[in-house]
């Protein structure tokens, strides 16, 4: 409550970044902070959220959201495990809450969200799958989130507009089959800034770990056009590389993106796939 009645008397126009506003509850990192920010900024009439990747939800970026405000919510995630999880704490009949097991693709998350009664002008929409969330982004057209949230990779850099080709068997889980360090994953910052801006919204800003972008749809976001102008690419400080025998080698910085170079990335504005190594030496990266 004190974090939240610190965000309240923030000017936006004094802010440097949405860091500013950082605070952690049940968020992995600052997000619970940055959403209060935002919801305190922006009129939400229907305060209903959409969050997929949740695994149990202990830690997520709309837990807080859920016992705080006491939003209406609809949470997806492909383990049976973390849903029936979720359904046997006792949050989940004390608020509005809708778990349900789902491996999502960009091919039913639409059917999804309008099975669960959901369309139209919602408050938030939270992306976290660790692989196709570009992909399965592009695809949501019977929501429109004023707030959208979506993980990305900070190990492609700040320049390049890059995701994964999509493959509807990519998850978080199965990174390393795909690559053994498990850093091919998610999309670049500035492809989901490119596609954020096709489906009329402007980013705002990430959290400091670098992982998470936040976008606010165009007819809300004059407010924000302060941090806006700001607003931009966070290197990630993730240590989670491993080598060929599995092991973790702790790469950092340029290391990470050295280590896939040859694999193959979907470069969104030439629309098609392309060896990262040959991209970098096209683009002169």
């Amino acid at each position: 409550k004190l974090h939240i009645d610190r965000i309240k008397k923030i000017k936006i126009d004094e802010m440097v970044s949405l860091a500013d506003v950082e605070f952690k509850v049940f968020s992995q990192f600052g997000e619970d902070g940055i959403i209060q920010f935002l919801i305190n900024n922006i009129i939400i009439e229907k305060r209903i959220f959409v969050e997929f990747g949740v695994e149990n939800y202990m830690e997520s970026n709309t837990r807080f959201l859920l016992f705080n405000n006491n939003w209406s919510g609809f949470i997806m995630d492909g383990s049976k495990a973390n849903m029936s999880e979720v359904k046997s704490r006792n949050f989940y009949w004390q608020h509005d809450l809708t778990a349900k097991e789902a491996y999502i693709t960009k091919d039913n998350i639409n059917d999804l969200i309008v099975n669960a009664g959901i369309s139209g002008d919602i408050g938030i929409l939270s992306i976290d799958i660790g692989g196709n969330d570009y992909w399965v982004w592009k695809a949501v057209n019977v929501i429109s989130p004023r707030i959208v949230i979506c993980e990305w990779n900070g190990v492609y850099g700040p320049n390049l507009s890059v995701t994964i080709p999509y493959d509807e068997n990519f998850s978080s889980d199965s990174r390393y089959r795909y690559h053994y360090s498990g850093l091919f994953s998610g999309a670049s910052l500035k492809a989901l800034i490119q596609l954020a801006e096709s489906k009329g919204y402007q980013f705002v800003g990430s959290n400091s770990a670098g992982n998470n972008a936040f976008f606010v749809r165009n007819d809300l976001a004059g407010p924000f056009e302060n941090i806006t102008r700001k607003a931009e690419y966070i290197e990630s400080k993730y240590r989670d590389s491993k080598d060929k025998n599995g092991n973790l080698n702790y790469l950092s910085g340029s290391d990470r993106l050295k280590e896939i170079l040859d694999v193959e990335v979907y470069e969104t504005n030439m629309r098609k796939n392309i060896v990262l190594r040959e991209l970098i030496n096209l683009k002169g990266n």
